[in-house]
């Protein structure tokens, strides 16, 4: 059994996720921290970290970046691994997450998507090969109307992995009105588009001569990303002090 403080509780992937560990027999939330205090699950919810008093074997967070300080010092404290779901981290705070791992095991990913990681995988793969060939590549994702970051998190971390998988420095292309001139070799586009309720789709496209390979990962719910960190939580459970990914995860 794992127990699991979940930070951001009340939120709406807090709701997903406290969902799904009533269908785990292998997970069980004790504990909730959410800034809005509400009691609105089987287990106790509290409004700061230093509130909550209660044995767990893991935090998982999905709240905002303004408690990742909190949450931190509350980790080193109690030494607890930290799944770490949230986006949009300043380069001080993700300095202060790698400072952590020190004392502490940490998991953070830009999306906890099993499904995903899979892909990044796959990327990598196919980079390898196809760069080689002369294939260009391109990224296109795309998002419900209401996301206001562009492009996404995934979507850069799609380039990421093409761009480890390559021994030539790539640059990443996001706009191609501004200047009227052909496609470079050494570039990767991303493209984002927003509209509708889309949960989330993500497109890698090599395009060489007269051929084109596609690689593509559709999110139909948010309760893929609950999953992929419940599954992390059972991974980082007494794990050494260190940095971990989703990569690890799936093995």
């Amino acid at each position: 059994m794992t127990r699991i403080i979940l930070c951001g509780c009340n939120g709406k992937m807090g709701q997903v996720i406290t969902s799904l560990a009533d269908e785990d027999a292998q997970i069980e939330i004790v504990a909730g921290v959410d800034i809005f205090g509400e009691q609105r699950n089987a287990y106790p919810v509290f409004e700061k970290f230093l509130e909550c008093q209660i044995e767990a074997d893991v935090i998982v967070d999905f709240s905002s970046p303004q408690v990742l300080e909190e949450l931190l010092s509350y980790a080193r404290e109690k030494k607890l691994p930290a799944v770490l779901c949230g986006t949009g981290y300043s380069k001080e705070q993700l300095d202060k997450i790698e400072e952590a791992s020190g004392q502490v095991a940490v998991l953070r990913s830009a999306n906890m998507s099993l499904g995903v990681n899979i892909l990044l995988k796959l990327v990598k793969t196919a980079a390898k090969v196809l760069a080689e060939a002369n294939f260009d590549m391109e990224i296109v994702e795309r998002h419900h109307n209401q996301k206001v970051d562009a492009p996404s998190g995934t979507a850069l971390a799609l380039a990421d992995a093409i761009q480890e998988a390559l021994s030539e420095e790539y640059v990443y292309t996001y706009d191609r009105s501004k200047e009227k001139k052909k496609r470079e070799k050494h570039e990767i586009g991303i493209s984002a588009v927003r509209g509708g309720t889309i949960v989330g789709e993500h497109e890698v496209i090599f395009a060489g001569t007269d051929e084109v390979i596609e690689l593509k990962h559709t999110a139909y719910s948010k309760a893929i990303f609950g999953k992929g960190a419940l599954e992390a939580a059972k991974f980082l459970k007494g794990k050494e002090a260190g940095m971990y990914d989703m990569s690890e995860v799936i093995g």
